[in-house]
């Protein structure tokens, strides 16, 4: 039995194949016809679904898209990056977790709160007028002893000369580690300090405290003139006492890291420095007596030493580093 389609394709039918069949003929004679009229009628014909979709995948594709996939497919990573993120991290959290945080990282969330709390002091106080005197905490607490010392000027000598004698200590530790003991980080460390401090104290020229208590035998001894910001005595002598330290001598420290303390309160109650002068003062020791140490590394690099860093051991308290 033959039967003909629409554009006169014989469709031959066995004597078994029912009317349903012939149905299906028709359609799949249909869809040959339609493919061949559109000109791709022997390809598509070969291809399978799959292929099709792969086909218009690539129409679709951008003009450069082969270039964004090579070398690796870096840059579609990139984009995809940025287009599709991934799961965000704080979505995996929990209430345990986020509960936890304090009880596990204390400092940090210290810190945190510390900063809500000093963005909402400085958003909300008052600015001091520029006619008016700055406003140091320092100042606040020594306030009775500053009026003690204005009281006794010999007490106030005596003083500062105590703390001339403490500041002849740290040069004297200073230059001790580099002439007899050839070992040149606290030094480097002092004059990488005082050279910022020079830079700092004639950019930013800052107004003698009032009620300042000036003394002739203070160091710089005479009374001359000095740099506020920052304090090189708070500073020298953090960088004493971190060798010190590093060298296992931590009787001296801690007995240097008491007598800054005590330096430090005697210049609050004598206004010789405010009080973020002293502050500034033991950051920059720690900072320049770091930057000595790289610059100690990177000169043992450049010509081909290689020691051990000054360190105490930690068997013995015997020396074992330094050069």
């Amino acid at each position: 039995m033959e039967m003909r389609d629409k554009v006169g394709s014989i469709i031959r039918l066995h004597p078994h194949e029912t009317k349903s069949d012939k149905v299906r003929l028709r359609r799949e004679s249909a869809e040959r016809d339609e493919q061949h009229v559109g000109g791709d009628g022997h390809r598509s014909s070969a291809r399978s679904p799959n292929d099709h979709h792969d086909h218009d995948d690539r129409r679709r594709q951008p003009l450069g898209g082969s270039m964004m996939n090579g070398g690796g497919g870096s840059i579609s990573k990139l984009t995809d990056a940025f287009l599709l993120p991934k799961r965000a991290f704080i979505a995996n959290l929990s209430i345990e977790d986020v509960s936890g945080i304090a009880r596990h990282h204390p400092l940090p969330s210290l810190l945190c709160f510390s900063l809500l709390f000093f963005m909402a002091v400085e958003y909300t106080h008052g600015m001091v007028p520029s006619s008016a005197p700055p406003v140091d905490l320092g100042f606040v607490l020594t306030h009775s002893l500053h009026g003690l010392l204005a009281t006794r000027p010999s007490l106030n000598s005596a003083l500062a000369a105590l703390n001339t004698v403490f500041v002849g200590m740290q040069i004297a530790y200073i230059v001790w580690t580099l002439l007899v003991e050839g070992r040149p980080r606290p030094t480097v460390a002092t004059l990488f300090m005082f050279a910022c401090r020079g830079i700092l104290g004639s950019a930013t020229r800052l107004p003698l405290p009032q009620g300042f208590l000036g003394s002739g035998v203070d160091f710089p001894v005479g009374n001359v003139s000095f740099f506020l910001f920052f304090s090189g005595h708070v500073a020298a002598a953090v960088i004493a006492s971190l060798d010190m330290r590093r060298m296992g001598r931590h009787g001296m420290a801690w007995i240097f890291d008491a007598l800054n303390v005590l330096q430090g309160l005697r210049l609050l109650a004598s206004r010789g420095h405010y009080t973020i002068d002293l502050v500034v003062g033991v950051g920059a020791g720690f900072l320049f007596d770091i930057l000595a140490g790289n610059y100690e590394d990177s000169r043992r690099h450049a010509v081909g030493e290689h020691r051990k860093p000054e360190r105490a051991c930690c068997a013995c308290n015997c020396n074992n580093g330094g050069y």
